[in-house]
């Protein structure tokens, strides 16, 4: 396999290079959950307390989809928040997720993924320099910039907790 960070033809150089950057992190997404059961996406910790795989990628894909309505200047539609939100939980958690199946999810994902490369393609470089805001009450600034480097660094130190789900799981189903 060749890696690059190389952008889609239709994309200018530096904003093809990030979106490059998130387009392998979700691909490599799509790799580390390949196989799963419906048990393991559904399995939090040892201890049931963490975050399941399920409720990762539904974060990551809430997540991505805010900063696609953020770098087209644009609030995100209330059919797409309830459709995919919320963000957190009344106890400002991640919400609960179960039986929903890793299929189903990377399918979503995808959409999302879509809807940013789609976006993309309407940024030049220069637009790289705009300032977005973002957080919980937009209490944040960013450029759109270290937006999409975010989605990709954001995704991988994710991908780092459902590897480490995924060790555990494979522990506990041997030890039964």
């Amino acid at each position: 396999m060749f890696y690059d960070l190389q952008g889609e033809d239709n994309m200018s150089p530096i904003v093809g290079m990030l979106y490059s950057a998130v387009k392998e992190n979700n691909q490599r997404l799509q790799s580390i959950t390949a196989g799963m059961s419906q048990e393991e996406v559904d399995y939090k910790g040892p201890n049931n307390s963490l975050n399941s795989t399920a409720q990762l990628i539904k974060h990551l894909m809430y997540v991505d989809l805010n900063w696609v309505y953020r770098l087209k200047r644009q609030p995100l539609p209330l059919s797409l928040k309830e459709q995919y939100g919320p963000m957190i939980d009344a106890n400002n958690r991640l919400p609960m997720i179960k039986d929903k199946s890793l299929n189903s999810l990377l399918s979503d994902y995808e959409g999302v993924m879509q809807m940013l490369k789609e976006t993309c393609t309407q940024l030049n470089d220069a637009d790289l320099d705009r300032v977005v805001t973002f957080g919980h009450e937009n209490e944040k600034q960013a450029t759109i910039r270290w937006g999409l480097w975010h989605i990709a660094d954001h995704s991988r130190y994710h991908q780092a907790n459902i590897n480490l789900l995924r060790k555990w799981y494979g522990e506990n189903s041997l030890a039964k």
